[in-house]
């Protein structure tokens, strides 16, 4: 979702693309012949965060897989990889994966990283899934390997940029972007679906992600009236040009999209975050399907927003498509995958189309109060 982070080098992703998590170590797991996943996502750097619900989302699954004895006979081994959403990064934390011959990655976070670390897969025969790329260029491409289980910009756009139009008649409308493969894609999208609704913006920018004082663009923002303020970015900068926006006196509300479903954005935010709306799919912690799964993480003292069970449902998904092709092998699981749904997972049911795009998503909206946020 991102081209922002510098290049951390082959040894920071590794040393924790290295780490077998679940399942014993690397030896015993040659011996045992248990089969190797992974999950990829920026576990350091400014979207740790979002990092970190892959990782609960995907250890949990393959703890309750091995628990039930696991996949075709064998336990699993996961491994995690950090890209730190870097795009660079991302590519040579891929070709580690490849070379342990993982069977599948559930990731990567970012649009930006998961579409070259795609074709890495693609041509050494991994199977991706991505709990959270929403960029339509990452299906799009056509190859064998690529699924989500979340949705796609150019859907979360559209809603986001109809509600704004109806909700907010006659008000001062700002877009701005990070630039990211994610940012840019969704502001985009927004705007499109924004003006399609008969709604002009009154600004479209791009602003530099990582600073720290955006006074001089809240400032160009505050001079133009400016009253509903779309950006197509993360919560970090989000959070900051909303909290110096309220100090500087604006009387503005903040609309997102899913990158916003942290609790850190209210750490950054701060009661400036009052009132904020972002678009997420409903909320996943509430559906029957998950019930059970939700009691665990809890038990744990994990909450299980965002995309941990996102993640989960990536691994949950190809361990059911594996054991109905009757084999691990990421073509024939892919081949699967697109015709053997729909697929029951803690997020209800899902089936792919040939893309390997979900084919019902449900995006909605929320709002901040009081440090949490809830359905609209």
């Amino acid at each position: 979702m991102m081209q922002r982070r510098q290049l951390l080098g082959t040894a920071a992703g590794l040393a924790v693309a290295g780490t077998a998590v679940m399942g014993g170590s690397r030896g015993a797991a040659a011996q045992s012949g248990a089969l190797r996943i992974a999950s990829v996502g920026p576990m350091t750097g400014q979207y740790a965060a979002f990092g970190a619900q892959l990782r609960a989302g995907a250890e949990q699954a393959v703890a309750d897989l091995n628990a039930a004895g696991g996949v075709l006979g064998q336990k699993l081994e996961l491994e995690i990889g950090d890209d730190a959403c870097d795009p660079r990064q991302a590519v040579s934390v891929a070709n580690q994966m490849a070379s342990r011959q993982v069977k599948l990655v559930a990731g990567h976070f970012c649009s930006g990283s998961s579409i070259p670390a795609s074709k890495v897969y693609a041509e050494e025969g991994v199977l991706q899934i991505s709990p959270a790329s929403t960029n339509p260029q990452y299906t799009d491409a056509g190859a064998w390997n690529t699924f989500r289980t979340c949705g796609r910009d150019d859907q979360q756009g559209q809603v986001a940029g109809a509600y704004i139009a109806k909700t907010f008649p006659g008000k001062k409308v700002a877009i701005l972007h990070d630039n990211s493969a994610y940012g840019k894609g969704l502001a985009d999208e927004t705007k499109k679906a924004l003006n399609a609704a008969g709604t002009t913006e009154a600004i479209y920018a791009a602003y530099t992600p990582g600073e720290r004082d955006y006074s001089a663009l809240v400032s160009r923002l505050k001079s133009a009236g400016i009253e509903i303020l779309y950006i197509g970015g993360y919560h970090t900068e989000a959070g900051l040009i909303l909290r110096q926006a309220k100090e500087q006196g604006m009387p503005v509300t903040l609309v997102g999209g899913d990158a916003l479903v942290t609790s850190e954005f209210w750490q950054i935010a701060g009661a400036a975050g009052e009132g904020t709306l972002m678009t997420f799919a409903s909320d996943p912690r509430k559906r029957p399907s998950a019930a059970e799964v939700v009691e665990r993480f809890r038990a744990k003292n994990i909450d299980p927003e965002g995309y941990v069970l996102y993640t989960y449902a990536a691994v949950q998904i190809w361990a059911d498509a594996a054991k109905k092709a009757n084999s691990s092998d990421p073509r024939k699981v892919s081949d699967m995958l697109k015709s053997g749904g729909p697929w029951n997972c803690v997020l209800g049911s899902i089936s792919f189309n040939k893309k390997g795009d979900v084919t019902t998503p449900d995006y909605v909206f929320y709002v901040w109060k009081n440090g949490s946020y809830a359905e609209v």
